[in-house]
């Protein structure tokens, strides 16, 4: 390529000079970054964006990424160019005052400008060029002509003396001319390749990107219902604070009143047992036995046994902190939050379908619950022991006791399969052995997998010893409900539309925990579980 034409490639469309620390944008287009941050906060104002080159629009103001390859070829660029100064070349023979000059010729080692350009000799050993001081770098270094040939075994240019001397002898030589457009087509072929790199690795930016806004916009998300289920979990140790406390010192109260009023009750009852003992004294120092006689009979001064009984039975039950009753009431409040966060943290992260089990071909919803088949991998998964090989996917959790039920919509898909599975069961399912001659004597599933699947317009059930047919002529439906019995070592399918009708039941002595697992055979066919839960005797 020549010096005029990369010197185009590198200029700025926006100030149309050679860039200045050359930003990308998604679509694929550089400027200068002065230029495209002028060119953003003006378009800004007016509401929208996009790129000036090729009008792409976007959502938000789009991120300059800075484009090192270019940054380096623009360096690369300026540090072989010449001051402008010096880089002006002027006419041979314009001696009076400087011209520009607009070709040089390599024969008469001469720089002409236009005028003397048009009476300039046009024989063949004229050959002209762009203005240039270097015309010894246009000449052989050894015979001092000029270059016209180039050889491709050496890699270099030579000229006429240089083809005709032999050192060259042998080698594919071509004009300069064919040379330089073969390197042309070459450095084009490299250039739709990088171009193609070049692409690829904008939709690759733009993938991280709207997957780093998704993660962005999840952890805003979460960080608002963290930042909510923290200020309820405040405000109801809060108020369970206040209920304890209040427990406490309304307990503290009663008992404090109690003990005022026995208090009182006491210091009365003292007064009268002093002023006893005053009479009893003045008794005791008399000298008259008549006089100590009759007192005595007005009044029994040594009875107090039932009055000290009363006392000592009340003593006997002085009143105490309940700290039975107050731990019960701090622990049952800080039960019902702690219940409370860990129903809604399940809620959040509880997903039904295992994406870890699901197939390459299976896409699964974000609420874990819808599975889609795709007729190519839906993405680049490794390969794991607890990944099904084909399009099905099991369960998060497990079922090993109790009865429970499921309703699955089967009216995305025409192919499906749904029913039940141990943990220890291949994950190598193939619906090509859903057939009548399969061997159930090498069936890798026996004993460990149970379903019902649709196929051929009727459905199949995988009994432990056989694949049988049911129900050809059986009508079609949108929902099937499966349903567990653990204990009693059932499986049942059902069309649950009115009148509900039993599709089939399977009979077995589990000896694992049991998987819902769920197939879907048909590209973009889709199966969703609409619900799930246990059952007890209450709501049978």
């Amino acid at each position: 390529m020549a010096s005029a034409d990369l010197r185009r490639e590198l200029d700025c469309s926006v100030c149309l000079n050679i860039y200045t620390d050359p930003v990308m944008l998604t679509c694929g287009h550089n400027f200068c970054r002065v230029c495209m941050d002028r060119v953003l906060d003006t378009q800004g104002r007016s509401g929208g964006y996009s790129c000036p080159e090729c009008r792409t629009e976007f959502q938000d103001r789009p991120a300059l990424y800075r484009n090192i390859t270019l940054c380096n070829i623009v360096e690369n660029f300026l540090s072989t160019q010449p001051d402008e100064e010096k880089s002006e070349v002027f006419c041979t023979h314009c001696v009076d005052s400087p011209v520009p000059a607009v070709k040089s010729c390599l024969h008469c080692e001469a720089s002409l400008c236009d005028k003397h350009l048009r009476v300039h000799s046009k024989s063949p050993e004229h050959v002209l060029c762009d203005p240039t001081t270097s015309l010894e770098n246009r000449k052989c270094p050894v015979h001092k002509k000029i270059l016209e040939y180039y050889c491709s075994v050496d890699g270099a240019c030579i000229c006429l003396a240089c083809r005709l001397d032999g050192a060259h002898h042998g080698h594919q030589v071509k004009m300069l001319a064919a040379a330089s457009e073969m390197k042309k087509e070459k450095m084009k072929n490299v250039h739709q390749k990088l171009k193609t790199k070049q692409k690829e690795a904008v939709r690759r930016i733009q993938r991280l990107q709207e997957h780093q806004r998704k993660v962005m916009d999840k952890a805003e998300e979460e960080k608002s219902k963290v930042t909510v289920l923290l200020g309820n979990l405040r405000r109801r140790l809060e108020d369970l604070e206040k209920n304890v406390l209040g427990e406490i010192y309304g307990q503290a109260e009663k008992i404090s009143i109690s003990m005022t009023d026995m208090t009182r009750e006491l210091e009365i009852k003292k007064e009268e047992l002093s002023r006893k003992m005053a009479d009893i004294e003045d008794l005791c120092n008399m000298t008259d036995p008549l006089i100590v006689l009759q007192k005595s009979e007005t009044g029994d001064l040594c009875d107090t046994e039932d009055g000290d009984d009363e006392d000592r039975a009340r003593r006997n039950n002085l009143g105490d902190l309940d700290m039975v009753g107050i731990s019960h009431t701090l622990h049952t409040g800080l039960s019902d939050i702690m219940s409370g966060i860990n129903n809604r943290m399940a809620g959040a992260g509880d997903k039904f379908l295992d994406e870890t089990t699901a197939g390459d071909k299976l896409q699964i919803s974000e609420d874990g619950k819808t599975a889609t088949a795709f007729p190519s991998p839906f993405m680049d998964l490794p390969e794991t022991p607890t990944r099904c090989k084909f399009s099905q996917v099991m369960s998060r959790r497990s079922f090993s006791s109790g009865r429970h039920v499921w309703e699955v919509d089967v009216g995305g898909s025409g192919k499906w399969d749904i029913g039940m599975c141990y943990p220890s069961v291949k994950r190598s399912w193939k619906p090509e052995l859903c057939c009548e001659e399969h061997n159930p004597d090498q069936d890798p599933y026996k004993d460990k997998y149970w379903s019902v699947k649709n196929y051929k317009s009727c459905y199949r059930a995988q009994d432990v010893s056989k694949y049988q047919q049911i129900f050809c002529s059986y009508p079609s439906t949108k929902i099937i409900r499966m349903y567990l019995d653990y204990e009693a070592g059932k499986i049942s399918f059902y069309n649950p539309t009115v009148p509900v009708t039993t599709i089939w039941t399977f009979t077995a002595t589990f000896t694992e925990p049991l998987h819902v697992v769920i197939g879907v055979w048909d590209d973009y066919g889709y199966i969703k579980i609409r619900g799930g839960r246990a059952i007890n005797d209450q709501n049978c």
